[in-house]
């Protein structure tokens, strides 16, 4: 079975740093786009970052200069260094990727969430 499985949330104060990971694992032929979205309570899901597997990669503005997606093709997985953390970065961040399973098929999946929460 097919399963995207988020790590590194947490409690964090304004100004510090946290790296989410999310790593695809079943049966994958190949994977597409991977990215980062979040959502705060009472507000729509957005997106955070999102990365193609050539490397090129898009931010949100508000997170551009502080926050960093890269992945690991090779691990299939694809990580979110977040810096300089602020109040208004709390929220539940989904990973989410468009996978192949066949050279045929490709569908998007999403992660379980995983809080960050900004406070001091």
């Amino acid at each position: 079975q097919l399963q995207l499985v988020e790590s590194g949330g947490g409690l964090v104060q304004p100004g510090g740093s946290l790296t989410l990971s999310c790593a695809a694992s079943g049966s994958i032929f190949s994977i597409d786009a991977m990215g980062w979205y979040r959502q705060a309570p009472g507000k729509q899901r957005e997106l955070v970052a999102r990365i193609i597997s050539g490397g090129s990669s898009n931010y949100a503005d508000s997170v551009k200069g502080r926050f960093t997606i890269s992945r690991d093709n090779a691990k299939n997985t694809v990580y979110l260094q977040m810096n300089s953390l602020k109040p208004e970065d709390t929220a539940i961040y989904y990973c989410n990727a468009d996978i192949r399973t066949t050279i045929f098929g490709r569908k998007n999946y999403w992660g379980q969430g995983t809080q960050v929460t900004v406070s001091s």
